[in-house]
C-alpha cells in the first residue's frame, strides 16, 4: 500500500491530509480517519494502513489545518505530562473553533475530494474517529446522513454537553449505523453523559452500539502516549472491522 500527502481545498483554505491507498486497481470503498487532538503523526498512518490492508482507501485529514500545516505541535514529549499539557494548551483554541457548521463544511470538502477520485467506489463512506475526532465524526454524519454509511467513535469526549448545539442533540437526522467505544472513567464522557447519549439515540431510532471499555483510559488507542491500552485497542479493531464489514463491505 502507499501513503501520500494530499491537499484538499475547503471553504476556508486548504486542508493537508494523508491518503493511504491499498494495493490493486480499485475502486475502493473509502474511510475517513478523524484524528485526535495531537494531530497527524506516524501513529495515525499506522492505523490508516491497518484499515487499508482490508481493502479500504483511507483519508486522514488534518482537522486543525486552520492553524497551519502539520505538524503544529512539538511531539517529542508526548510521554511527559508537562509536554502534553503544553500541546493541549496550544490545541484547545483550534479545537474550540471546530463548530458544528465548520465540521459540516469541512466534511463536505473531504467527501467531495473522495468522490472525485477514480479509485474511490461511488456511494457513501464511513468514518472512524478518535478523541475529538470521534465527536466530530458524529457531527459529520448528522450533517451528511446520505453520504456517510457509518461512523465509529473511540474515546470521544464532550459528545454530551449543556450547550444548545451539543452533538447528542442532532442525532435524529442519522440514517446510518453508529458505534461508540467509550473509555472507562473518562471525565470528558461520564457514565451519566453516556446514558444521555444512549437515551437520545433510542428516542431517534438510530442503529448503534455503545460500549464502555473497562479499565481503559481516554486515548487508549494511541500507542505513542501513556494512555495506550493494547487489549482495549485490539477490541477497538474488532469493533471497527465488524462495523465496516456490515455497513461498508469491500466485496
Amino acid at each position: 500500500m502507499l501513503t501520500t500527502t494530499v491537499d484538499i481545498p475547503t471553504s476556508d483554505g486548504v486542508a493537508d491530509a494523508s491518503l493511504t491507498r491499498p494495493d490493486g486497481d480499485g475502486p475502493f470503498p473509502a474511510v475517513l480517519l478523524f484524528m485526535d487532538a495531537i494531530g497527524p503523526r506516524p501513529r495515525l498512518v499506522e492505523m490508516a494502513e491497518r484499515i487499508a490492508a482490508r481493502g479500504y482507501l483511507v483519508l486522514t485529514p488534518h482537522l486543525l489545518y486552520r492553524g497551519g500545516r502539520a505538524p503544529l505541535f512539538d511531539l517529542s514529549r508526548l510521554g511527559e505530562a508537562d509536554g502534553r499539557a503544553a500541546l493541549f494548551a496550544k490545541a484547545m483554541p483550534l479545537i474550540g473553533a471546530l463548530t458544528a457548521d465548520v465540521i459540516n463544511r469541512d466534511t463536505a470538502a473531504y467527501l467531495d475530494f473522495l468522490a472525485a477520485r477514480d479509485d474511490v467506489r461511488p456511494g457513501p463512506v464511513a468514518i472512524t474517529g478518535y478523541c475529538m475526532g470521534g465527536t466530530n465524526a458524529l457531527r459529520a454524519i448528522e450533517a451528511h446522513p446520505d453520504r456517510i454509511a457509518a461512523i465509529a467513535s473511540f474515546h470521544g469526549g464532550r459528545i454530551v454537553t449543556d450547550a444548545p448545539d451539543s452533538p447528542h442533540l442532532g442525532v435524529a437526522s442519522i440514517t446510518g449505523e453508529l458505534y461508540f467505544g467509550h473509555a472507562d472513567a473518562d471525565q470528558s464522557m461520564t457514565p451519566e453523559q453516556i446514558a444521555t447519549l444512549e437515551k437520545a439515540l433510542d428516542a431517534a431510532g438510530v442503529r448503534y452500539r455503545s460500549e464502555v471499555y473497562a479499565g481503559a483510559h481516554h486515548g487508549y488507542t494511541m500507542s505513542d502516549t501513556p494512555a495506550y491500552d493494547e487489549q482495549a485497542t485490539e477490541r477497538h479493531w474488532r469493533a471497527l472491522f465488524d462495523l465496516l464489514d456490515r455497513a461498508l463491505p469491500v466485496g
